[in-house]
C-alpha cells in the first residue's frame, strides 16, 4: 500500500461557464447601482466565487485604471477574458451594462421631465446620497486591498505618493503615472533581487 502524501492537494479554482459569469456581472451590475463597482466586482469575483484571486484582481484592476476608457467596463473586459476569452468578454459586458443601461436611460427620462418641478427635489437629495456611498465602498475596498496586499516600506510609499499626487495636488493622472510607474517597477525588481539573493 502507498503512502498517503500528508500535503492535501490544493483545490483547483471552480471554472467560470459562460451562464455562470452572465449571472455573475448581472448581479453586480443590479446591486453597484451608485457606484462603487469595483467592491462589488472583487466581493463576487474573489470572495464569492473564487474564480481570481486576490492578486489577479489586482493586476486586472491596475490594468483597467490605466489603459483608456470607464475602468469597470475593462475591468469586466480584463476578468471575462482571463476566465473564457472572447465569448467570456462579451458575456461579462453584457450582463454588466444590460440593467445599468435601463435604468440609466429610465431615471434620465425621469429626471430631465420632473426637473424644477414642485415636490422633485428629493431626486437630486438621493443621488447625492448614492455618491456618498459610492465613495465609502470604494474606500473600503482600498483599504481591505491594501491591507492584504500592501507589503513593505516602498509600496507603502509608491501608493501614499500616488494619493497624494492625484488626490491632494490634483496631477492629471497620466502624469502621474509617468513618474510612479517606473519607479514602482524599479522597486519590485529591486525587492524581487534582494529577496532572490538571500535565497
Amino acid at each position: 500500500m502507498a503512502p498517503r502524501d500528508p500535503t492535501p492537494a490544493t483545490a483547483a479554482p471552480p471554472r467560470a461557464t459562460l451562464p455562470a459569469l452572465f449571472r455573475g456581472f448581472l448581479s453586480i451590475g443590479l446591486m453597484s447601482f451608485g457606484g462603487g463597482l469595483a467592491a462589488w466586482i472583487r466581493r463576487e469575483v474573489v470572495d464569492r466565487r473564487g474564480w481570481l484571486d486576490d492578486k489577479q484582481f489586482l493586476t486586472g484592476y491596475a490594468l483597467s485604471q490605466i489603459v483608456p476608457g470607464a475602468s469597470n467596463v475593462n475591468l469586466a473586459v480584463f476578468i471575462g477574458a482571463q476566465l473564457r476569452g472572447v465569448p467570456g468578454t462579451l458575456v461579462a459586458l453584457a450582463g454588466l451594462m444590460l440593467v445599468p443601461v435601463v435604468l440609466i436611460l429610465a431615471a434620465g427620462t425621469l429626471y430631465l421631465r420632473a426637473q424644477g418641478a414642485p415636490g422633485w427635489t428629493w431626486i437630486g437629495t438621493a443621488l447625492a446620497g448614492m455618491g456618498a456611498v459610492a465613495i465609502g465602498l470604494n474606500l473600503a475596498t482600498g483599504i481591505r486591498l491594501a491591507h492584504r496586499n500592501l507589503r513593505g516600506v516602498p509600496a507603502a510609499l509608491v501608493m501614499l505618493a500616488t494619493t497624494v499626487g492625484i488626490g491632494v495636488l490634483r496631477i492629471p493622472l497620466v502624469e502621474v503615472l509617468v513618474v510612479i510607474f517606473p519607479i514602482s517597477l524599479a522597486l519590485s525588481l529591486w525587492q524581487g533581487a534582494r529577496r532572490g539573493a538571500r535565497r
